[in-house]
């Protein structure tokens, strides 16, 4: 199992001497912990896209281009690239640029994204949510399959026999499909054979075995085999020396950010009930000790039927620089070998 972590390269970070960092800082502090996970043995770091206010990641691949620079085995993906609203070819050949850098280490989730923030940015309609997805993802996975491509669609200007440069150096860019809960999205990953990511950002985990049972069941019908369909999880997550500190030092940054993004979506405030209820045997988060944490991503692993990738979702306005290097080096020493003697 792949364990790593995605950030959203929130510009809210706390600095360690009180108050917010500044972008320059937080953006620089962000590149030296993906060069920390890089020496601390995880397999892959993601960069999300928003393009609001409190984060910087409005340009993942740029921001992933740089951290190929410093690092030399992890792994560097988009956590998720809001296709809908982008021009696939354009995405493709920035992360086959990224992946000439990486020397053969990119990758991407693409997904409709849980903020709809891009869409009236560059111009698309919300009344074509899915079939911006739909038309977005057929030709995406065209321009990676063909150098030349002839295509036509609704939303963007046909190709006619056009080639599209630069091809990385993988030789088929692996393309992961990034998910919430809708059961469309599971078949439709399944029948691409496509890898899966599941957003599990509450609730209980072991919810979703029926739809990745109907991903798997789905790519087992279009002729795809086992080891084609990974499942990939993402959820909050953080590791401290102890369970209370890890929570102590948690919470309250969580509560902050949650809660002021729920209030944008319709989500009722962040408690201390709620938040312990997700820190149940069963519940989303993982935080903890190393020990603890091993064993809920074990269990979840199990609970959807094996998993291939795990990764933390640790941006917090309330964690420092430091904190979050300690936890990235707790996941690598302690979580990691902790997870590979249990498989």
């Amino acid at each position: 199992m792949e364990i790593g972590i995605d950030s959203f390269a929130s510009a809210m970070l706390s600095h360690k001497n009180g108050g917010t960092l500044s972008r320059v800082e937080a953006m620089d502090e962000l590149l030296e912990r993906i060069e920390r996970a890089d020496q601390s043995g995880l397999h892959v770091f993601g960069i999300g896209e928003h393009h609001k206010k409190e984060f910087l990641d409005s340009a993942p691949a740029v921001i992933l281009a740089a951290a190929a620079s410093r690092t030399q085995t992890i792994k560097l993906t988009s956590a998720v690239t809001v296709l809908s609203a982008a021009d696939p070819v354009r995405v493709f050949q920035e992360f086959a640029t990224l992946d000439l850098i990486a020397k053969g280490r990119a990758e991407m989730v693409v997904g409709r994204g849980s903020s709809i923030d891009a869409f009236p940015l560059f111009g698309f309609s919300l009344t074509d949510y899915d079939q911006l997805f739909v038309e977005k993802l057929e030709l995406l996975l065209a321009v990676r399959d063909k150098e030349s491509i002839t295509w036509s669609g609704k939303f963007r200007p046909a190709l006619n026999n056009q080639s599209i440069y630069p091809r990385p150096l993988q030789e088929k860019l692996p393309i992961w499909l990034g998910v919430g809960g809708t059961p469309e999205s599971f078949i439709r990953a399944g029948t691409l054979g496509l890898p899966l990511m599941i957003a599990v950002i509450g609730g209980e985990t072991h919810r979703f075995r029926p739809l990745v049972d109907l991903y798997r069941q789905a790519g087992k019908e279009a002729g795809f085999s086992p080891d084609q369909l990974m499942v990939g999880l993402h959820s909050f997550g953080y590791v401290a020396e102890t369970t209370q500190q890890a929570i102590d030092e948690f919470y309250p940054g969580h509560a902050e950010i949650i809660t002021r993004m729920g209030a944008e979506r319709g989500w009722p405030p962040v408690t201390r009930r709620s938040f312990d209820a997700q820190m149940s045997l069963t519940g989303a988060y993982v935080i903890g000790d190393p020990g603890a944490v091993a064993d809920k991503i074990i269990r979840h692993s199990k609970a959807l039927g094996g998993i291939s990738r795990f990764t933390f979702q640790m941006d917090n306005a309330g964690l420092t620089h430091a904190q979050l290097v300690k936890a990235i080096e707790l996941i690598g020493s302690q979580v990691i070998p902790a997870i590979q003697a249990q498989q």
